[in-house]
Protein backbone atom coordinates (compact mmCIF):
# COMPACT_ATOMS: atom_id res chain seq x y z
CA UNK A 1 0.00 0.00 0.00
CA UNK A 2 1.71 3.46 -0.98
CA UNK A 3 1.74 5.77 1.77
CA UNK A 4 3.39 9.47 1.61
CA UNK A 5 3.06 11.18 5.52
CA UNK A 6 3.56 14.45 5.35
CA UNK A 7 4.31 15.86 9.07
CA UNK A 8 5.70 19.14 10.69
CA UNK A 9 3.11 21.72 9.34
CA UNK A 10 2.16 24.07 12.08
CA UNK A 11 1.96 27.80 12.95
CA UNK A 12 4.68 30.31 12.91
CA UNK A 13 5.19 34.09 13.15
CA UNK A 14 6.57 35.84 10.01
CA UNK A 15 9.88 35.54 9.65
CA UNK A 16 10.42 32.05 11.18
CA UNK A 17 11.29 29.02 10.06
CA UNK A 18 9.21 25.20 10.11
CA UNK A 19 10.60 21.86 8.43
CA UNK A 20 8.22 19.57 6.66
CA UNK A 21 8.90 15.62 6.55
CA UNK A 22 7.06 13.28 4.05
CA UNK A 23 7.78 9.65 4.98
CA UNK A 24 7.10 7.30 1.88
CA UNK A 25 6.18 3.60 1.70
CA UNK A 26 4.62 1.01 -0.90
CA UNK A 27 7.26 2.09 -3.40
CA UNK A 28 11.01 1.97 -4.86
CA UNK A 29 11.49 5.56 -3.37
CA UNK A 30 14.46 5.92 -5.28
CA UNK A 31 12.63 5.41 -8.34
CA UNK A 32 10.59 8.67 -8.06
CA UNK A 33 11.02 12.08 -8.22
CA UNK A 34 10.00 13.87 -5.35
CA UNK A 35 8.02 17.18 -4.91
CA UNK A 36 6.22 19.73 -2.67
CA UNK A 37 2.87 21.33 -3.73
CA UNK A 38 0.90 23.76 -1.78
CA UNK A 39 -2.79 24.97 -2.50
CA UNK A 40 -3.66 28.00 -0.42
CA UNK A 41 -7.74 29.00 0.38
CA UNK A 42 -9.30 30.16 -3.44
CA UNK A 43 -5.84 29.21 -5.01
CA UNK A 44 -4.96 26.52 -7.28
CA UNK A 45 -2.32 24.25 -6.31
CA UNK A 46 0.81 25.05 -7.25
CA UNK A 47 4.58 23.53 -7.32
CA UNK A 48 6.84 24.91 -4.31
CA UNK A 49 10.14 22.39 -4.85
CA UNK A 50 10.95 18.99 -6.81
CA UNK A 51 13.96 16.90 -5.93
CA UNK A 52 14.79 14.17 -8.59
CA UNK A 53 17.18 12.56 -6.77
CA UNK A 54 19.50 12.27 -3.66
CA UNK A 55 21.76 15.29 -5.46
CA UNK A 56 19.35 17.01 -6.88
CA UNK A 57 18.66 18.73 -9.22
CA UNK A 58 16.20 20.71 -7.93
CA UNK A 59 13.64 23.57 -8.72
CA UNK A 60 12.03 25.53 -7.19
CA UNK A 61 8.87 28.31 -7.61
CA UNK A 62 9.91 31.62 -7.72
CA UNK A 63 8.22 32.90 -4.86
CA UNK A 64 10.01 30.83 -2.37
CA UNK A 65 13.65 30.61 -4.07
CA UNK A 66 16.34 31.85 -1.41
CA UNK A 67 14.03 30.71 1.27
CA UNK A 68 13.16 26.84 1.06
CA UNK A 69 14.98 24.04 0.44
CA UNK A 70 14.42 20.68 -0.70
CA UNK A 71 16.24 17.69 0.13
CA UNK A 72 15.94 13.84 0.12
CA UNK A 73 17.20 11.01 2.41
CA UNK A 74 16.96 7.63 0.03
CA UNK A 75 18.15 5.16 2.90
CA UNK A 76 14.86 6.61 5.15
CA UNK A 77 12.57 7.13 1.98
CA UNK A 78 12.15 10.77 3.32
CA UNK A 79 11.79 14.19 1.86
CA UNK A 80 12.29 17.44 4.32
CA UNK A 81 11.37 21.01 2.57
CA UNK A 82 13.16 23.83 4.82
CA UNK A 83 11.21 27.15 5.14
CA UNK A 84 13.00 29.79 6.60
CA UNK A 85 11.79 33.33 6.25
CA UNK A 86 8.18 32.46 6.16
CA UNK A 87 5.60 35.54 5.38
CA UNK A 88 1.65 34.92 5.24
CA UNK A 89 1.60 34.16 1.57
CA UNK A 90 3.30 31.04 2.48
CA UNK A 91 0.16 30.15 4.55
CA UNK A 92 -0.91 26.79 2.44
CA UNK A 93 -2.19 23.15 2.77
CA UNK A 94 1.45 21.29 1.70
CA UNK A 95 1.23 18.53 0.05
CA UNK A 96 3.68 15.87 -0.46
CA UNK A 97 4.05 13.89 -3.92
CA UNK A 98 5.80 11.14 -5.84
CA UNK A 99 6.22 10.89 -9.65
CA UNK A 100 8.13 8.16 -11.22
CA UNK A 101 11.11 8.58 -12.90
CA UNK A 102 10.36 5.24 -15.28
CA UNK A 103 6.53 5.15 -15.01
CA UNK A 104 3.57 7.38 -14.86
CA UNK A 105 2.78 6.61 -11.64
CA UNK A 106 1.77 9.31 -9.34
CA UNK A 107 0.78 9.76 -5.43
CA UNK A 108 0.01 12.53 -3.02
CA UNK A 109 -0.05 12.63 0.60
CA UNK A 110 -2.88 13.81 2.44
CA UNK A 111 -0.94 17.61 3.36
CA UNK A 112 -0.28 19.28 6.66
CA UNK A 113 -1.20 23.27 7.07
CA UNK A 114 1.03 25.67 7.15
CA UNK A 115 0.21 29.00 8.96
CA UNK A 116 2.12 31.99 8.78
CA UNK A 117 0.43 34.59 10.98
CA UNK A 118 1.44 38.64 12.61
Amino acid sequence: QVQLVESGGGLVQPGGSLRLSCQASGFTFSYYAMAWYRQAPGKERELVARITSIRGPTNYADSVKGRFTISRDNTKNTIYLQMNSLNPEDTAVYYCNAHGVYSSNEYWGQGTQVTVFS
